[in-house]
């Protein structure tokens, strides 16, 4: 079954954060540096587990990692990391905090050569799902070709995000994502 099946297959009053997820935010451009930054921490998060399950804590990653913003997060010291290894609210792995911090000391790296993060991503788009893997790991932690493809879906900069019959997929072709722009 695909993610469109599941997702539209919920009752509209349905508590399921996937349905508001599919709907309202997967695969719809994002323009904000903060939130490509929250997104590619969510998916890299989610490596292992299931979405659902980060979706629901979603909340408590974004007050834990001070809303995304990439300046704060490339700024923690050790005791930062340790209040997240400690925070039952979030995933508590070593390794995905560590990613989280140097992944935004390198995009405020990105920021100052290309001005933002989200022009970084368009300055190299179009890419074959292997050259961005390529790329990501270039730069960043923590990144396999699962991770760098639903980070590039779920910003409008791969195709695939939605089934074509999927009542969503015309509302996403609307806001012209980077997928349909090549």
């Amino acid at each position: 079954m695909s993610y469109c099946a599941f997702a539209n297959a919920l009752p509209d009053n349905d508590d399921n954060p996937n349905k508001h997820y599919h709907d309202c935010v997967y695969g719809f451009p994002v323009d904000s540096d903060n939130v490509l930054f929250e997104r590619l921490v969510l998916e890299i998060n989610q490596a292992g587990l299931s979405w659902t399950l980060i979706l629901k804590k979603q909340q408590a990653f974004q007050t834990a990692y001070s809303d995304f913003d990439i300046a704060t997060v490339a700024a923690y010291t050790d005791a930062d990391r340790e209040r997240l290894l400690n925070d039952k609210g979030i995933i508590r792995n070593r390794l995905k905090i560590n990613a989280a911090i140097y992944n935004a000391q390198q995009i405020l790296l990105l920021q100052q050569q290309y001005g933002s993060f989200k022009n970084w991503l368009d300055a190299h788009h179009p890419l074959e799902l292997a050259q961005w893997v390529k790329l990501f790991k270039r730069h960043f932690k923590f990144v396999g070709g699962e991770i760098v493809n639903e980070f590039l879906m779920s910003t409008g900069y791969l195709a695939g995000a939605h089934d074509a019959d999927c009542p969503v997929y015309s509302k996403i072709l609307a806001t012209k994502p980077k997928w349909a722009q090549s």
